[in-house]
């Protein structure tokens, strides 16, 4: 298993550790100190990405400390990275893709989805506009450098499900660990990558600069369902299944805190959303922000439940795109949970 300690991590933990009081005798909004507070960890795969919004947003609401949690948020680069350090033990929870749990399952690994941030992507395949004119479809992809984030993350999983909806094979493209933000931009800026899998702002980033354009749009349940023939459930907050049973009050206390703000986020624009937002996420332009966060808020949650027939939906893209998978055996009524979301205050 690969080390979840990489270039930047002690950075990102003093950046969260300085914003959010830890360690010191602050006193939360819920009138406790820290220091009584129950203590969590939870690495994100990529804090800034607007998939991942609802994170920074619930503690910038206040609403952990309301439920009396000292959350720590963790950066990495992305859901994979996650996976990794929940299954050492290192953190509580991750937030990532909710195919990893299909994933971790025919490895031997039982985790679970405790609430559903995203019922959808949020993603786009871009193209460089340098061949925008010769890449049309999925299937002009077929020999291409294709940019992810990072190799079994998913983005990584979107691109193959993407070719083999195309007819074309795994081995028939070649993929690229190019992060998200500056990382991807200057990739396809130098024609490292002909195409590839992102996220807001980096959409609109990549847009706004003539730098890129869209492919393929993920951003809406609506052309989810198009591009990929069903339903695609995507970020939410997982830990290990043994966790779970042990520690069922405190995981209420978790899942309330999220849906809080995801029925926050249904009842306010996005511009009253991106001004909770730390500065530094806006890539100096607020207004794109603005503007990329406007075109993907449906899709987030409503309530923090798994959509009906989600589940079903994303093991047939495991099926479809993962030789782990294919062929298991796996209890998908074990990968999520509505149990927490549905006694959520």
């Amino acid at each position: 298993m690969k080390s979840w300690r990489r270039p930047g991590w002690i950075a990102s933990i003093l950046f969260v550790l300085i914003l959010s009081g830890c360690g010191s005798s602050s006193t939360g909004t819920n009138g406790g100190s820290s220091s009584a507070k129950i203590a969590l960890k939870i690495m994100v795969g990529g804090i800034n990405k607007q998939i991942y919004l609802p994170n920074m947003l619930t503690r910038q609401l206040g609403y952990f400390d309301q439920e009396g949690l000292n959350v720590t948020l963790i950066d990495e680069s992305s859901g994979q990275s996650a996976e990794d350090a929940l299954l050492a033990s290192q953190v509580d929870a991750g937030s990532g893709a909710y195919n990893n749990t299909i994933k971790l399952q025919a490895a031997g690994k039982k985790t679970e989805c405790v609430v559903q941030l995203g019922i959808a992507p949020g993603e786009a395949e871009m193209v460089s506009t340098k061949e925008a004119g010769q890449v049309l479809s999925a299937k002009d992809l077929k020999g291409k450098n294709l940019g992810v984030t990072e190799l079994g993350s998913g983005t990584y999983t979107l691109t193959i499900a993407l070719l083999r909806k195309a007819g074309l094979t795994l081995e028939q493209a070649r993929y690229i660990p190019v992060g998200a933000g500056d990382t991807f931009i200057a990739a396809m800026q130098q024609g490292r990558i002909t195409a590839g899998m992102t996220t807001e702002p980096t959409i609109s980033r990549l847009i706004s600069s003539g730098v890129g354009k869209v492919l393929i749009d993920l951003r809406t349940p609506q052309s989810t369902q198009a591009a990929l023939g069903g339903s695609y459930p995507f970020i939410c907050v997982f830990m290990r299944n043994d966790y779970v049973n042990s520690n069922k009050a405190t995981v209420q206390k978790l899942v309330n805190a999220y849906v809080k703000t995801l029925k926050w986020m249904s009842t306010h624009t996005a511009e009253q959303i991106a001004a909770l937002m730390p500065p530094d996420y806006y890539a100096g332009n607020k207004a794109l922000y603005v503007t990329a966060l406007q075109n993907q808020l449906s899709i987030f949650s409503p309530d923090g439940k798994m959509p009906a027939g989600g589940p079903e939906s994303v093991f047939s893209i495991e099926q479809l795109t993962n030789k782990n998978v294919q062929g298991k055996q796996i209890d998908l009524s074990v990968t999520y949970t509505n149990e927490f979301a549905d006694k959520a205050t």
